[in-house]
């Protein structure tokens, strides 16, 4: 009698509305921290605080948007599935691609960033060497299960939206509209456009919960009440620290660093105040945040692209013991080694950015070609107003992608043309013919 061979280990599904929120937040919350005051170098505080409220805004309506993908399709490609259902295997390499730049670059300025922080403490310390041992470090905690990572994320997203409200409260008694009005840039489109990306920082990432969807218990009602308390948190975080930021010293100086909060502090309270060191030393939350966040985030994409052949299949494996995807793991780790010993911080935070953008278009997109063509699709959340809330999520992120290409045309031409090379492989190898391995979420309702 012939026996069935076992079934290879699959992801698991523990994940909780409180896992999710602090998933949301976590992925988030190091963009509060440092990479947004690189705004004010094109733009000044006030340009800045309108390309922020644009922003704002485009991520509300996305937000609302994706959510309706995400608990209709809850697949752990995340952007990668809705467009491969919607425009079949291109339109899956596309959204895969663009979500792999955003996940795997990000956690790099991260790195940097804590590097920077530890910096800034102890000076002895270097920052490349501080940023590549995070990834061990991080890595390896990734490795030991997500229900254990999502305990970890959430405790040190509850620490780091702590430090940062206790941040407003010690900058608060010190804002004055004159420091925020001081020294003023031209307000035009030019400015405001120029920054958009590192507004769009603010918010970065926090689509990636779409990427855990198959391990969320009940997804269909978890994953919405994950994003939407999410994203109103992270909403008032990024105001608050932005506008009071601007209005306590010369803005000036806090707009070439990637540790501006200490910094602040530093300048009003003193740098050796024991309020100062102290948030400088619990600002690494903020940061680690994050930094672990993006690590699930892009080790779920890498996994869902090698199982569905976009990527050797090796990359898909999954840990019997603690059931994570090792390798996935690992390969991320490499590509960000690289770009930490290669890039600066603003222009990874740009190419990060710059993949973000193209994936959220072609998702809306996505959900407008599913709207039409399974209009049966169950869908537990619907994207309220539409389609006046996708069109206008997907009119600014139109506007954010023509203003980071115009100016930033060098790092957009190394980003499309990997596109193309990519794209032009695929074709060639005729795997855009081929179907892909049995996977129910990818294929289209009779």
């Amino acid at each position: 009698m012939k026996t069935s061979a076992p079934a290879a280990p699959a992801l698991k599904k523990v994940l909780r509305p409180l896992h999710l929120w602090a998933l949301a937040v976590g992925l988030v919350i190091s963009g509060e921290y440092f990479g947004w005051n690189y705004g004010w170098q094109v733009a000044g505080p006030v340009g800045f605080l309108v390309a922020t409220l644009l922003v704002t805004v485009l991520y509300v309506t996305f937000i609302f948007s994706f959510t309706e993908l995400t608990t209709a399709i809850p697949h752990a490609g995340g952007p990668f599935a809705y467009s491969y259902r919607a425009f079949g295997p291109l339109g899956g390499l596309v959204a895969g691609y663009a979500t792999l730049v955003e996940f795997l670059f990000a956690p790099p300025a991260i790195a940097l960033a804590l590097g920077s922080y530890g910096h800034f403490l102890h000076p002895q310390v270097p920052v490349l060497g501080s940023a590549l041992a995070c990834y061990v470090v991080f890595i390896g905690i990734n490795l030991l299960g997500i229900k254990e990572a999502a305990w970890f994320s959430l405790v040190v997203t509850l620490l780091a939206v702590a430090e940062l409200m206790l941040y407003m409260s010690l900058v608060a008694p010190h804002f004055r509209v004159s420091n925020f009005l001081a020294h003023p840039m031209p307000l035009g489109a030019a400015g405001v456009f120029a920054a958009l990306p590192f507004a769009i920082w603010f918010y970065l990432a926090i689509e990636g919960v779409a990427m855990v969807a198959e391990e969320v218990e009940n997804p269909r009602k978890t994953i919405p009440r994950g994003y939407l308390y999410g994203l109103g948190t992270l909403v008032l975080l990024a105001l608050g620290v932005m506008v009071l930021t601007g209005g306590v010293a010369d803005w000036r100086r806090l707009s070439t660093i990637d540790y501006p909060l200490p910094e602040a502090l530093g300048i009003v309270l003193g740098r050796h105040s024991r309020w100062t060191q102290l948030f400088a030393s619990i600002g690494l939350f903020g940061l680690v945040a994050s930094f672990h966040g993006t690590i699930i985030g892009y080790s779920r994409q890498v996994f869902a692209l090698a199982r569905s052949g976009y990527l050797p299949g090796m990359l898909a494996r999954v840990n019997s013991r603690f059931r994570t995807p090792h390798w996935a793991l690992a390969a991320g780790g490499g590509v960000g080694a690289v770009a930490l010993l290669t890039g600066t911080t603003a222009q990874v935070i740009t190419l990060s950015v710059l993949g973000a953008v193209v994936m959220y278009a072609i998702s809306l997109l996505s959900l407008f070609a599913l709207r039409r063509r399974e209009p049966h699709l169950e869908r537990p959340f619907t994207a309220p107003f539409y389609p006046y809330f996708p069109l206008l999520a997907l009119a600014l992120t139109l506007v954010s992608l023509a203003a980071i290409i115009y100016y930033n045309g060098l790092l957009s031409l190394l980003f499309f043309a990997g596109l193309g090379a990519a794209l032009g492989l695929y074709v060639l190898l005729g795997r855009h013919r081929r179907p892909l391995p049995e996977d129910a979420l990818l294929a289209p309702a009779e």
